[in-house]
């Protein structure tokens, strides 16, 4: 039976149904303490995948088409997070200090890798180039969205210090991806023949973390704090961002002479943001009772993404 075109994603599905399950089952004392230690040994045994299947080799070729990522880069840690700040007197008015500090921290974080790389595969882009920016994009948020955070939120009372916020970073993720490069010769083999484990691992460690952030603030009382019309408001500036974003990295890609290739790669790396990398980190760089309202937009944001770039590779598709 076909799959009916109307219907998200299975990851979006699971989402939605995670969410509504610590909507209305929330987690409680010692249930959640101790899935949020269980999370944390998810997010390290991911990280430590994720470092098992990148090859050095995907790492060290990126280093040749240098313009190309120092530009995905750029917009990624530099654009987005001028933007976020830009729009906070347009956006402020429409929600909550939290959904803001989240819209502001969507904006800071890296770019995607599976589906950066797979939307650049089916516009006939530069995938090779799509691999080593998005891994590069990923590895340095490592260090600067940690930066970025205490930088830009340090007066919203959002975040820990940089220098913690960047330990926590390098002990729960950095350490655990570097372990995996250096048992990568021992491992190669098995998860290039088991690649869905690592798909499941992905998504269940964030499944969890989402679980567990929105159940402290289903406690906390999230959903009095956020009606519908303030999640219609949340998607409509989703939408604005994304939108200038792509308007971006077009112009510029066509502006500083890139190929067609070059600009498709530049589009999907330059204009998304990883809730795969974002679900960990908010968890490290945030406290329990905000991480689900930071959470938030994010997960609204990602979605959106997802839609806009499949139709918009399709259309490079048939160019």
């Amino acid at each position: 039976m076909q799959r009916p075109r109307f219907l998200p994603d299975n990851m979006t599905l699971l989402l939605l149904g995670v969410v509504l399950t610590a909507s209305f089952f929330p987690a409680r004392d010692h249930v959640a303490a101790f899935f949020d230690q269980l999370s944390v040994w998810m997010i390290a045994l991911l990280f430590f995948m994720h470092g098992a299947k990148l090859s050095r080799e995907a790492v060290i070729s990126g280093l040749t088409h240098w313009r190309l990522h120092l530009l995905v880069l750029s917009i990624t840690f530099v654009a987005f997070p001028i933007m976020g700040l830009v729009l906070k007197p347009v956006v402020l008015p429409f929600l909550t200090p939290d959904l803001y500090i989240g819209i502001l921290f969507l904006c800071m974080l890296p770019s995607t890798v599976q589906s950066s790389i797979a939307f650049t595969s089916v516009a006939k882009g530069n995938v090779s180039g799509a691999v080593c920016s998005a891994s590069a994009s990923n590895l340095t948020g490592i260090f600067l969205t940690p930066l970025l955070v205490s930088l830009l939120l340090k007066t919203s009372g959002g975040s820990s210090s940089s220098l913690d916020g960047m330990l926590k970073i390098v002990v729960q993720l950095l350490l655990p991806f570097v372990a995996g490069q250096l048992a990568r010769p021992l491992l190669q083999a098995w998860i290039t023949k088991h690649s869905q484990v690592l798909k499941m691992v992905d998504q269940s460690s964030i499944l969890l973390v989402v679980f567990v952030a929105f159940s402290e603030a289903v406690v906390q009382g999230l959903w009095s704090q956020v009606p519908i019309v303030m999640l219609l408001s949340i998607l409509a500036i989703s939408a604005l961002m994304l939108g200038m974003m792509m308007m971006l990295t077009i112009w510029l890609s066509r502006r500083l002479g890139f190929s067609k290739e070059d600009e498709i790669t530049i589009v999907f790396c330059g204009s998304k943001k990883s809730l795969a990398s974002g679900v960990p980190m908010a968890k490290v760089l945030f406290s329990s009772s905000s991480v689900g309202l930071v959470l938030l937009p994010l997960m609204l944001f990602h979605q959106l993404q997802l839609m806009v770039c499949a139709v918009l590779a399709q259309r490079y598709a048939k160019r």
